[in-house]
This record gives structure tokens, sequence and C-alpha cells, in this order.
């Protein structure tokens, strides 16, 4: 009965360890917390959110124009597509086809007011300085497509080579090239759960600008 105590204090301290950790808040209040913030930023931002039917419904594009971004409702993703690109759509790629893809971003963790806060990026940002874009080697397996980071800002940055999953949608609407004029280019909202690790961890969304395109 003594050891049974002494377990039961010890899983206590540890849960007291973990809210600490998180100010108190529990998971479930960090996700609402998360929603409300991704609400304000579409609010601050205009955005005019448009459903997945829709989307199909208008040829799988967004109009730009109207600030149109889709709601993929089973991650939690938004997407709006800029430029769909002049290359070949990667769902079109052969089963198994490995290639590299070349990605500039703007990374903005979104606020509890709803306002965007620069993490990262890689481009020429406010003409100061240009860096190296991040490579991803993408992989096609059956319908699904798969990808890890091989060198650049993000790869560095957090320390790993995953992909979040949320830069993976738009490869399913978007045609990646090599010509630099012809990029693919889009704008995400990212919640914790399909974004990069620290995210994941700290329980916060993102939004990203990010061009795709394949290296020569």
């Amino acid at each position: 009965m003594k050891k049974l105590g002494i377990l039961f204090a010890s899983v206590f301290l540890l849960g007291l360890v973990f809210q600490s950790c998180n100010n108190g808040k529990t998971y479930a209040e960090m996700k609402e917390e998360e929603r409300e913030a991704i609400k304000r930023f579409i609010e601050k931002e205009d955005i005019n959110v448009i459903s997945f039917d829709q989307f199909q419904e208008q040829d799988s594009t967004t109009n730009v124009d109207e600030n149109q971004f889709v709601l993929f409702s089973e991650t939690g993703v938004y997407m709006q597509i800029v430029e769909e690109g002049n290359g070949q759509p990667l769902t079109a790629w052969k089963d198994g086809e490995r290639r590299e893809v070349i990605a500039r971003y703007v990374e903005e963790q979104i606020t509890e007011e709803g306002v965007g806060d620069s993490l990262s990026w890689n481009t020429d940002y406010n003409n100061s300085y240009m860096v190296y874009p991040d490579i991803m080697m993408v992989t096609k397996n059956g319908k699904n497509l798969s990808a890890t980071f091989t060198d650049g800002i993000m790869y560095n940055t957090y320390g790993t080579p995953y992909v979040p999953s949320g830069w993976l949608v738009p490869f399913n609407y978007i045609k990646v090239g090599r010509e630099i004029s012809g990029r693919s280019k889009v704008r995400l909202i990212v919640p914790h759960s399909e974004g990069q690790s620290d995210a994941s961890a700290s329980v916060y969304p993102c939004y990203y600008e990010i061009t795709y395109q394949l290296a020569r």
C-alpha cells in the first residue's frame, strides 16, 4: 500500500511539472487558444474562407482578388493558391519517383492577438540579403507524397528533416516546374498538428508564404 501511495504521488508531481511547463494550461485550453488566434488572424487579414466543395467547383483554384482561402476541415489547414505554376502536377509523377524541390518561404507565428510574428525565412527579406533556399526530397508512394528536408533554414532552425504536413497539402493542386518565372506560390495557415516541430510541441499556428520549384 505504501509503494502504491508513492507511485500515485509521483504521477501527481509529474503532472504538476507538466502543467507548470505550459503555464498551467491544459492541452485542450491551448488548442482552444490556437483556434481563437486563427479566427482573429482571418478577421484581421479579411480572409474569405471557402469550403472544399466550393474549391472543387472552382476547378481547385482560389480567387486571390477576393482573398479566398480553402479550409481543409480534416486537418485545419487553410490554403490560397497564388500561382498554380507551369510545371507538371506532382500527382502525375510515377510511383516511387523522387525529386528535389526548392522552397522559398516566410514563416510567421500567429499570436493570440491574431497577428503574424516573423520566425524564419529564406527570401530576400526587406531587400536586405539573400539566403540559400530550403531543399526537400519529395517522394511519391502510390497516391501519397512525402518529403524530407536535406538542407536549408527550416532544416537547421528546427534540427530535423521533418517537413511540416501542412507544407505538403498544396502538392495535390499545384504544378511544380524548373523555371523561376513559373514557380508555384501558395499561402497557408497551418495549425500546430500539421506544423513544424516547435509549433507542434508548443501548440501554436503559423502563417506561410511559400514558392515551390523543381531543382535543375
